[in-house]
């Protein structure tokens, strides 16, 4: 597996995921830019993702869907807020109605994604913010951290076929 740690700071409300990928950073860049390849990792292997929309700009909007064993969905949407390619990725990330809509009830993250150079690799690393630790434990007893690493150890078999 590529996730080689995992944090949650009840302090800062943050939970950081970092992995290494033995490719280079523009290479990993295009596992988020790229829809079809981002689809193939973003939620756990149970969990594929459906993107129906994916404006990879700063101030562009991405929705998504993701197919649970029984066939239920879960959607969500992300609003891109910094693009520094191929270093960083900022973006906020929310739940969504069937219908797309936001959902209100529900927390919306702010995820920051650096990519850094490493050896012959890549160290990227996720850093997902929450406005609350209510929030931050809500999305962690969801499943949130176990779930963003089994998504991320994905990334490896994509970058195998480049």
């Amino acid at each position: 597996m590529t996730v080689i740690s995992s944090h949650q700071d009840t302090q800062a409300l943050t939970l950081t995921i970092v992995a290494e990928y033995d490719a280079a950073p523009d290479r990993v860049w295009r596992v988020w830019a790229d829809p079809r390849k981002l689809e193939r990792w973003w939620g756990p292997p149970t969990w594929p993702a459906t993107f129906e929309q994916h404006d990879f700009t700063v101030g562009g909007s991405s929705s998504y869907f993701m197919t649970g064993p029984d066939g239920t969905k879960a959607h969500g949407w992300w609003r891109i807020t910094a693009i520094d390619a191929p270093k960083r990725l900022e973006f906020d990330d929310g739940f969504a109605d069937e219908n797309g809509e936001r959902s209100p009830d529900m927390p919306v993250i702010h995820c920051a994604v650096t990519f850094e150079p490493s050896g012959t690799g890549t160290r990227m690393t996720t850093v997902s913010s929450f406005a609350s630790i209510e929030e931050l434990e809500k999305l962690i007893e969801m499943g949130m951290e176990e779930g963003m690493k089994l998504a991320e150890g994905q990334i490896d078999a994509i970058l195998a076929e480049d």
